[in-house]
């Protein structure tokens, strides 16, 4: 490996700035499929940071029904040019079927990561401060009630307790355990 001191850190540099831009593509996919109001300030922030690669992207991917294609593909091609930036800084590129692989691997570990994080943080905001508005917590709930309105019908609250987000997480982690390992991983 060509000098490791500079190595390192511009592997995590462009780990982290990457990282960051797909996370925001990956939740104004999310926020789309859940039908979330972009009125909100945060939704707009999305759509701001990421209008400039998607507008060009629309032009030839117009959405198939309810699955945007331009963000999907979008989300694809910025985790393989990643994995494929990193893993040369690294080591070697793998082939094209490995990266895509991977690249896809990364984006379904994303996914349930975002539902995770969003739960875990739906439900540390309802015991701090549960009747405050703020346009996070209303983003938070139109993304993660699709998923803990049919654990609320199996599981009803309990003496006043909704166990719901229990549930979901512990069947997010489930399925992640699951199906995360049918992915190469390269870095």
């Amino acid at each position: 490996m060509p000098n490791d001191y500079l190595t390192i850190p511009l592997i995590f540099l462009l780990n982290t700035l990457f990282s960051l831009y797909i996370l925001a593509v990956m939740l104004r996919l999310l926020l789309q499929w859940v039908r979330a109001n972009f009125r909100n300030p945060v939704a707009q922030f999305l759509i701001t940071i990421t209008q400039p690669l998607l507008r060009p992207l629309r032009r030839f991917l117009p959405p198939m029904g309810n699955i945007d294609t331009a963000s999907m593909f979008l989300l694809l091609i910025l985790t393989m040019v990643k994995l494929t930036i990193i893993s040369s800084l690294a080591l070697s590129v793998p082939p094209l079927p490995v990266l895509l692989l991977a690249s896809i691997g990364d984006l379904v570990s994303l996914t349930f990561d975002v539902f995770k994080i969003a739960i875990f943080i739906q439900v540390i905001l309802s015991w701090i401060a549960p009747t405050t508005y703020n346009p996070v917590t209303i983003l938070l709930y139109d993304l993660t009630e699709p998923l803990l309105r049919p654990a609320r019908n199996l599981v009803p609250p309990i003496g006043g307790l909704d166990l719901s987000p229990l549930v979901v997480l512990i069947a997010l982690q489930v399925a992640s355990m699951l199906i995360e390992p049918w992915f190469p991983r390269i870095i």
